[in-house]
């Protein structure tokens, strides 16, 4: 429908400036504006009224109560929200008329910005013309393109974004029994580039945007979704994605991704899972700049402003699914812990980027450890070199931490068997207050007397001391990279851990691939075979002296979905650092002797489900020995689980085991049979 304002009748000149534009419509030249300036692309019909500050919206110019001649009638529209998007006869996109949103429900269902046809035709011929990948492969210093991506991820990404597009039941039965080929490429790497290009390939709304035009509306927003349940939510605020940067409303991609995992690894229904993007501008200047931008066009809200937006998100939407669990991702450090600690004691809700992060790393120290035939209790006596001091890498450390101090360490001695660098090398005391409070208590002593200092060789190491200088000193069992600075980690700094151990834990855990600190063929090489590699984006099994040596993936998709499906399988009330333990020491455990024994310390995700049970089942036990869970047949489940591994276990354990119960309780895609309901009953 077409919302139709008044305006005083126009003057002659008025009529002779509507005649000279029609002449110049005609010809195909630009319209002026009202106020003299060439109107924006699409503003050859329409005249522009403000409305929202920055808005505009595009409106049929009428004369003398005759319309435009290509002026039509209203079209009769008996559906409100997504229904009307999901109707090509009705659907425009991004250009809905603010007022068309407000009357149609359609607010938070697209991002913010709002565009003319003239605008979206002009997308599409650019992309008709020349693909995303094209224009990519012309540029050197396309990010994707040095990531080793190739049109053929691309190819694989459009296909199965329009099967899902269509059909999500069989998309996801194809994801679910195909995930290991496939993982790349609806996650990273490929999902990398799906954000750098998420407002270029807009296509079908998913999820819902909130912004900070939204301020004092997002409860009645939130509404605006159709489905009343919703088990999880994965939120973003595109400040800080994977290696990227701060990609603003186009972060939306890495909520949609997640979430696909979600299902696919974790049984998560897909019609209870909601993918969001907190839209409170960006930094980036040359996004704001790219006319195919849909996100706010303003730099980031900061400080307190920026918090009350967030704070109004989580209560809008814990105030429309009160047991929603909120997943956190990739919110830049300045506000991901303080967002985390935020909530996270009044809320079921965790940050992947620190706490499963932190989580698989652990994981894979405490495999790397099995592999070398040592308890995982020996973590303790290991030497960490940590490069990158963000949100990622001090939550790895401050749980590592947490680890060595649950098998006997005290919180000094845990501290000090870590060196960490940022960007300006070796960091210690003598920054002050210049670093994190979270980062000030693992600062090295500046100049410690001769034989002190917490560590091997402390004495000659200056703040600023390079990755390579503090290896050759310290001579530490595992050199940790979650820097996305690229390959940092010079031959000289792999071939010195190497010779301080045997066998060298290397792992290069940032993304996507071209940001990690090394390849697997460097580990390889310089470590002479003997390191365990493991990496945050894939790489190809590296070989030496004839032998395959395994790259590992430490990817959080090992912990996310299992993590959230247990949280909430139990309705735990909070997700609780004992949760996130279990986790991790279950993850580690699901290695095989075998695997082990050649490197392997990620178990193969060819089925990633039996992963994601054992972590469910591990988070809900632990859930129950804190008294977190709060679902009766879950913990029905759990007792019995605990019983039937008792001292007094009977012949049925098998189906009274907790593994068992989760499984069944996994969203599996497969055809089911359709009933028709007329609207307004069981509604």
């Amino acid at each position: 429908m077409l919302r139709v304002g008044t305006r005083p009748l126009p003057s002659a000149a008025a009529a002779a400036g509507r005649a000279a534009a029609t002449a110049r419509r005609a010809l195909g030249t630009s319209v002026p504006t009202a106020s003299g300036g060439n109107g924006k692309i699409g503003s050859t019909t329409s005249e522009a009224v403000e409305e929202d500050g920055d808005a505009e919206e595009k409106r049929w110019r009428y004369y003398r109560g005759v319309p435009d001649r290509r002026q039509e009638l209203p079209v009769y529209v008996r559906d409100l929200g997504k229904p009307v998007l999901l109707n090509p006869l009705l659907n425009k996109g991004t250009a809905f008329l603010w007022s068309e949103r407000e009357r149609f429900h359609l607010r938070g269902l697209l991002p913010s910005r709002m565009v003319t046809m003239e605008e979206q035709t002009a997308k599409v011929l650019e992309e008709y013309r020349e693909g995303a990948w094209d224009k990519a492969a012309r540029d050197p210093n396309d990010e994707m393109v040095q990531a080793g991506l190739t049109p053929d991820n691309i190819r694989k990404w459009e296909y199965l974004k329009g099967i899902q597009g269509q059909n999500e039941t069989l998309f996801y039965r194809v994801l679910m029994d195909n995930f290991a080929e496939m993982a790349s490429v609806v996650y990273t790497p490929t999902v990398g580039w799906a954000c750098l290009n998420f407002s270029r390939m807009f296509r079908i709304a998913r999820g819902m945007y909130f912004s900070a035009k939204d301020r004092g509306h997002m409860v009645s927003i939130a509404y605006n979704w159709p489905s009343q349940k919703v088990d999880a939510i994965v939120v973003t605020d595109g400040s800080r994605i994977l290696g990227l940067g701060d990609l603003g409303m186009n972060g939306m991609g890495i909520s949609v991704g997640k979430l696909d995992l979600y299902v696919a690894a974790a049984g998560f229904h897909p019609a209870r899972v909601l993918p969001c993007v907190i839209d409170v501008g960006t930094n980036n200047k040359e996004l704001r700049e790219d006319k195919s931008y849909l996100g706010l066009n303003q730099e980031r809200l900061e400080g307190d402003e920026y918090l009350q937006v967030v704070d109004e998100f989580v209560a809008a939407a814990k105030a429309r699914w009160p047991k929603v669990l909120i997943q956190f991702e990739d919110f830049r450090t300045e506000y991901a812990s303080k967002l985390l600690e935020r909530y996270r004691y009044e809320h079921l809700c965790f940050n992947d980027d620190i706490q499963g992060t932190a989580a698989t790393a652990l994981a894979g120290i405490y495999a790397g450890l099995a592999a070398t035939n040592r308890p995982f209790s020996d973590i303790r006596h290991l030497r960490f070199v940590v490069c990158g001091a963000g949100s990622a890498g001090m939550g790895v450390v401050q749980w590592l931490c947490k680890a060595m101090e649950k098998h006997g360490a005290d919180p000094d001695e845990a501290a000090g068997k870590f060196w960490i660098l940022d960007a300006d090398g070796l960091i210690t005391e003598s920054r002050g207050n210049s670093v994190e409070k979270a980062t000030r208590r693992f600062a090295r002593k500046a100049t410690p007397p001769a034989g002190e200092g917490g560590g091997k060789g402390d004495e000659e190491l200056a703040d600023g001391a390079n990755v390579e200088q503090v290896v050759k000193k310290v001579r530490p069992e595992v050199l940790l990279g979650l820097s996305g600075a690229g390959r940092i980690w010079s031959s000289a700094t792999i071939e010195a851990l190497a010779e301080g151990t045997d066998r060298p834990l290397i792992f290069p855990m940032s993304n996507p691939s071209h940001k990690s600190e090394c390849s697997a063929e460097d580990a390889a090489k310089y470590a002479k075979g003997r390191g365990i590699f493991a990496s945050g984006s894939p790489f190809e099994d590296a070989s030496y002296d004839g032998k395959v040596l395994p790259s590992n993936q430490s990817n959080n998709l090992y912990v996310f979905p299992g993590l959230a499906l247990g949280a909430k399988l139990c309705q735990s009330k909070l997700v609780t650092d004992g949760m996130i333990m279990a986790a991790s020491e279950a993850l580690a455990n699901a290695n095989t002797p075998e695997d082990l024994a050649e490197g392997r310390i990620y178990p193969g995700l060819s089925d990633v489900r039996s992963i994601s049970v054992r972590v469910a089942a591990a988070v809900m036990r632990q859930a129950h020995a804190e008294g977190m869970a709060t679902r009766e047949n879950a913990i029905l489940a759990i007792e019995r689980d605990v019983n039937a591994f008792g001292d007094d276990h009977d012949e049925n354990e098998s189906e009274a085991s907790l593994e068992r119960y989760v499984m069944n309780m996994m969203y599996f895609p497969v055809y089911t049979p359709l009933a028709y309901v007329p609207r307004g009953v069981l509604e």
